[in-house]
């Protein structure tokens, strides 16, 4: 994923095909997500679900948080 911007100032987008393949995911799965609320700020555009490569970077660091609050309940037990 590019962290650059566009020529035009604007944060880049990626797709969801995109995503699913940098992320290791099914699309379905993305797109359960979304509607759960669980993954990242997607935005429509159009007839098209695309990601602000921050907000996917965002929701990864959260992710990594609750894994390790996860694993400091699992060892307190």
């Amino acid at each position: 994923m590019e962290t650059n911007t566009t020529p035009g100032g604007l944060e880049p987008l990626i797709g969801i095909e995109e995503l699913a393949e940098y992320l290791g995911v099914p699309i379905k799965t993305l797109y359960k997500w979304r509607q759960e609320g669980t993954g990242p700020c997607s935005v429509r555009v159009g007839r098209h679900v695309r990601y602000f490569v921050s907000d996917v970077r965002d929701w990864l660091s959260q992710q990594r948080g609750f894994e390790q609050v996860a694993a400091a309940t699992d060892e307190a037990r």
